[in-house]
């Protein structure tokens, strides 16, 4: 808003014409004329002459193409045709099958230019409009912020540099300053954006030279420089060294003395980022020393292995399995790999509980929010607590969610997928069963499931009662303002106890917390006066509501790196550290705004950063080392939180990484033992493998009882067809598991019962026992392969054996226990 407002000369400037970087192509209104000139159509023709001449097809076919090119009027599509007859597809360079060709080699240099020419005219025209737009937008938008009163970080920041430097207003200003400030002390100064150190310099630079100034005190790392999203620069904080220096006489004073980090922390730290400042230039780092006595640890998880492809649609291993899709989410594969990382680091939390370490005291990072989700699910089932630090979305959480779909049947009666979360919810806690019986009626009548449940005479007796809660309570929400018909429907159906005994224990308050910001969220819908039932569902369904956060001071703390700055914690593990390197961004804005400078050099609307236009280059180049620089910095912050122990974790990544935390950590955290690994639990894990570098290879995938996940692979001696098997593994040691609330969670029953009501399952559904029988009761039952076809042989032998006469033609129907309603 600031450049595009004030600064309108610096957008203007900072794509030109194609004419001012291109004198040969000055007198064209546009770069595609080159190629309307008789003498570019001989020139062409002439070279199209020479290669069609030549025997093999790639030269004959580029001079077909000229050919074809030069039969068109439209020069822009000219212009396409005979850069894809010549160059590669993403570069500006001849096709390895035309460089030997003369005619080729003459081409390419005046194509090559005429491809620049062509960019540089497009960015411009691109410039022009994006800035229309920009200042149209903007316009609208501070006219909104007028209209309802509303003040954001950048009015704060402009109304600053406005009466710190505005040359009427300032003096007065800094008069007021002068009578109540003596000292100046800014801390965090490296993520301070170059529009604050703007206003800033401009009251203190009234000091230089005169003996009245304030002592100024800025205390900064550039190596901690992470919020480049918010345009804060470390050559923002250089600039400002300078400036103390050299105007107002002041002294630089460097600390790389630490009492956080122990000893092997800190060797890992200087060793990685000393690689870092020898190979990638990463000035500014000198090696560390610390205070504490303590030798601390280092360690990497076993790396995620790939998996060795998706099913096919014939698999019958997929097609056979029924997945509950209200309780049981559609996995994709990137997913299915966060969950496997995610369960191994949730193992190895809880060694480290097991071991005595609070869980206040483990702290888990990740570049993204996204990644640390599925850590949270796998702690808690686990039953250990885990908090997410940054803010959630109120429609993200699944209690609120149950509430919203039970808000949305009420008002719109025909959503039946709405009102089978919420029968399937702690609201009213229906099974499977249930479920699909309303189903199957819905599939007869061809009704909708809120009117089937209003002819109680064809529901089962523990069905009959919901019509006349449902009906109830949607008489409220139609004649009560939400809120208070939202808060009768609480009383009613006493929601609150309800999700709070279905909720474990670890997870009680803050469900509890969700729904009654639930309730403070309806009554300041629309200032709590003329709001609709529809309009609060559509509100809470659109997002931006932020859930409270509660804190819990014996949690896991889940962090993104931005989220962690400045924290600590005595256990550090790092999320999915094999990252692959940023693609090119697309549609973004370009800034070249050093630090000393009033006002930005350049301001570019880029359409995409694989092809900049001439004028950006050099912009974009010093832009891609800041990330680069950046992504260093948020490793460096990453690792020095751990006071004692730092771990990383990672996923196998789908391309060969260089650059990543993974291959600059990996040397100095060595492989964990598996009984470090593992936590009191065993996990049970589908590990498929896959070798891109073996070609021919056969793939073995098997369902493994392993603690973690796949440990080295074990090559077979196959030089022909190389064999990948999973080694076999020694079981799990005994661990004491962690203290938990038995009344909240009773413990899982012992591997000896889960058998028994596996094979009971198993004789309720009659008949020989299918792969997808056994796979179904294994995953009810938790129980490992070997457990499971132990489970089937029982069953069968029950059925097949001596007794099976009595299985035979007596029996009509088998069940286990029959609930008694």
């Amino acid at each position: 808003e600031f450049l595009l407002a004030d600064a309108q000369g610096v957008v203007e400037a900072s794509v030109q014409p194609f004419a001012a970087l291109f004198p040969e192509f000055a007198a064209l209104d546009f770069p595609e004329q080159a190629l309307a000139s008789p003498a570019a159509r001989q020139t062409w023709l002439a070279r199209a002459r020479q290669l069609g001449t030549e025997k093999n097809k790639t030269p004959q076919k580029a001079a077909a193409a000229v050919v074809e090119a030069f039969e068109t009027d439209n020069l822009a599509l000219r212009c396409d045709m005979l850069r894809k007859a010549f160059f590669v597809a993403d570069e500006d360079r001849l096709t390895n099958n035309l460089i030997k060709f003369t005619a080729a080699q003459e081409a390419e240099p005046e194509l090559q230019a005429l491809c620049k020419v062509r960019q540089q005219h497009a960015a411009w025209l691109h410039q022009q409009r994006m800035a229309r737009l920009s200042r149209v937008l903007i316009a609208a938008y501070i006219q909104l912020k007028r209209d309802r009163g509303w003040v954001d970080m950048n009015d704060v920041e402009r109304a600053a540099l406005v009466m710190l430097g505005d040359p009427v207003l300032a003096g007065w200003v800094q008069e007021r300053l002068d009578a109540s400030i003596k000292h100046l002390m800014i801390d965090e100064f490296q993520d301070t954006n170059p529009l604050q150190w703007q206003a800033l310099s401009s009251w203190l630079s009234g000091y230089g030279g005169a003996g009245a100034a304030p002592s100024v005190f800025l205390v900064g790392d550039p190596k901690q420089s992470i919020y480049r999203f918010r345009r804060a620069e470390p050559q923002v904080f250089r600039a400002a060294q300078a400036f103390v220096v050299e105007g107002l006489g002041g002294d630089l004073l460097s600390c790389d003395h630490t009492r956080r980090n122990a000893q092997d922390v800190i060797a890992t730290v200087n060793a990685v980022m000393g690689n870092a400042r020898t190979a990638d230039g990463y000035d500014g780092f000198r090696d560390h020393t610390t205070d504490s006595p303590r030798q601390g640890e280092t360690g990497c998880l076993p790396p995620i292995l790939r998996l060795a492809g998706p099913p096919t649609e014939g698999d019958a291993s997929q097609a056979d399995v029924w997945r509950d899709s209200l309780t049981t989410p559609r996995e994709l594969p990137e997913e299915t790999l966060r969950t496997l990382e995610a369960r191994q680091a949730a193992a190895w939390i809880a060694g480290q509980i097991a071991a005595g370490l609070p869980p206040e005291e483990v702290m888990v990072l990740s570049r993204k929010r996204a990644g640390l989700l599925p850590l949270q699910q796998e702690l808690r089932a686990l039953n250990i607590a885990a908090q997410i630090g940054e803010k959630t979305d109120l429609i993200d959480c699944c209690e609120v969610l149950d509430m919203v779909a039970l808000l949305d049947v009420l008002v719109s009666p025909q959503h039946d997928l709405s009102l089978a979360r919420a029968l399937r919810s702690p609201l009213f806690g229906l099974d499977d069963a249930s479920l699909v019986q309303i189903a199957l009626l819905k599939r007869e009548l061809h009704l909708p499931w809120f009117e089937l449940l209003q002819k109680t005479e064809l529901l089962a007796r523990e069905l009959q009662a919901l019509s006349p809660v449902l009906m109830r309570w949607k008489g409220w929400l139609d004649s009560q303002p939400p809120h208070d018909a939202l808060q009768a429907i609480y009383d009613d159906g006493d929601v609150l106890a309800r999700f709070a005994a279905a909720a474990p224990a670890t997870q009680r308050s803050t469900v509890l917390a969700n729904l009654r910001a639930l309730l403070g969220v309806a009554l300041g819908h629309g200032g709590g006066r003329y709001a609709t039932p529809y309009g609060l569902v559509r509100a809470l369904k659109a997002g931006g509501l932020r859930a409270p956060v509660a804190v819990n001071p014996d949690a896991v703390r889940l962090l993104t790196i931005h989220g962690a700055k400045g924290l600590e914690a005595e256990a550090v593990l790092l999320l999915d550290t094999d990252t692959v390197e940023r693609n090119a961004d697309s549609m973004g804005v370009l800034i070249d705004w050093p630090g000393e400078a009033a006002a930005p050099q350049k301001f570019v609307f880029l359409v995409s950063e694989s092809l900049p236009p001439e004028c950006a280059r050099e912009a974009l180049a010093t832009e891609q080392a800041a990330r680069k620089r950046e992504e260093l910095n948020a490793l460096y912050v990453a690792m020095t939180r751990a006071r004692h122990t730092l771990v990383i974790s990672s996923i196998v990544p789908h391309r060969v990484t260089t650059d990543s935390w993974w291959q600059r950590l990996q040397d100095f955290a060595p492989p964990l033992e598996l009984a470090r690994a593992t936590a009191e639990v065993e996990l049970y894990i589908d590990v498929a493998i896959e070798v891109a570098s073996a070609p021919g290879a056969l793939f073995i995938q098997e369902t493994t009882e392993i603690v973690v996940s796949a440990p080295d692979v074990a090559r077979a001696a196959s030089p022909a067809a190389p064999v990948f098997m999973l080694p076999e593994l020694p079981p799990a040691p005994a661990v004491k598991a962690p203290d938990v609330d038995l009344d909240a969670q009773p413990p899982e029953d012992p591997a000896i019962a889960r058998i028994g009501k596996a094979m009971h399952r198993l004789l309720e559904w009659g008949g020989p026992s299918s792969p997808a029988h056994v796979g179904a009761v294994a995953r009810e039952f938790r129980l490992n392969p070997a457990q499971a076809q132990e489970a089937s042989a029982l069953a069968q032998r029950i059925l097949h054996g001596e007794g099976a006469w009595a299985w035979s033609d007596a029996v009509a129907w088998q069940g286990n226990e029959v609930d008694v309603v």
